[in-house]
């Protein structure tokens, strides 16, 4: 078994484990009414999309999600918040040195011995989900499951989903596509890009992701027999029809979104398998990239 099979498999307990940690945090994650900034590179980039909208659409006060070093310094926030799997990705670290003295910030992290514990004013860590994988599975839905449970967005049932999604075969037919597109709506079109992301890491997959809404506005063209199209979360009306039309494989999200993205992983698993591709090591690809000074 691969380090990132392995861990992608522990996740429903981390995730119980990251809903406990934003009971003891309930200080240090944003306040009701906070303006706030959710910040990360790659996978936590989407996470922290997912996390805003969530916030925002609980009704929980204003909340933007930027890649790290995209970040609009001259935008007021009461916080932000830094998800950071090694705490030394250089583009966090900059933006918390920026930030320090002005804007209150969070980092959450899964290493507690790295710059980004000085670097923010406070720190989640979430050590029983860091990973040796490079390709992050079980720390990216731990973080963003302690965000969603701080909303209280987070019950058994997903852990249960999770656990389904584990153990169920995946779609006949799905490991063989040649390309794969992921849609969501809300929150769950920043799951749909990590969904995206894990099939390009992982399995070297041509992939895409948007917004389900935005599908027929042009990327429909692409779907013919050979491509897969998922969505993550409720699809919109006549959606499922139009892609089984064209002959593409249509995969509905059943699950919880978030135990639909466990369900991508083990597809990016098994789809590299099939290549013969190391998932753990995917090529120019660290766990880390830190930039020379």
């Amino acid at each position: 078994m691969t380090h990132v099979e392995d861990e992608l498999s522990s996740q429903p307990e981390c995730w119980i484990r990251a809903a406990a940690e934003a009971e003891r945090h309930g200080g240090t994650l944003p306040g009701r009414g906070e303006r706030v900034a959710i910040v990360g590179c790659g996978t936590s980039y989407f996470m922290a999309q997912a996390a805003a909208a969530l916030r925002e659409g609980a009704g929980q006060g204003e909340t933007d999600a930027f890649a790290a070093s995209e970040f609009p310094y001259k935008r007021r926030y009461d916080r932000v918040v830094a998800l950071t799997r090694s705490g030394t990705t250089t583009e966090v670290l900059d933006l918390l040195g920026r930030l320090r003295g002005l804007t209150r910030t969070t980092a959450v992290t899964a290493d507690p011995d790295t710059p980004v514990t000085t670097a923010a004013d406070e720190v989640v860590v979430l050590d029983f989900a860091d990973e040796r994988s490079v390709v992050q599975t079980r720390f990216a839905t731990s973080a963003l499951t302690l965000l969603r449970a701080h909303l209280g967005l987070h019950t058994d049932a997903v852990e249960a989903d999770a656990r389904t999604a584990l153990s169920t075969p995946l779609p006949e037919g799905l490991v063989d596509c040649g390309q794969f597109t992921f849609l969501g709506r809300g929150w769950t079109v920043g799951l749909a890009n990590e969904a995206g992301l894990k099939m390009r890491e992982a399995a070297l997959s041509w992939t895409e992701a948007y917004p389900a809404m935005e599908y027929r506005h042009g990327p429909v063209s692409i779907t013919t027999r050979g491509t897969a199209t998922w969505m993550l979360g409720e699809a919109p009306d006549g959606l499922a029809e139009e892609v089984r039309a064209t002959g593409g494989l249509w995969i509905g999200g059943s699950l919880d979104p978030l135990a639909e993205l466990v369900r991508v992983q083990r597809l990016a698993v098994a789809v590299a398998a099939r290549r013969g591709l190391d998932p753990d090591r995917p090529r120019h690809l660290t766990r880390s990239v830190i930039l020379a000074p």
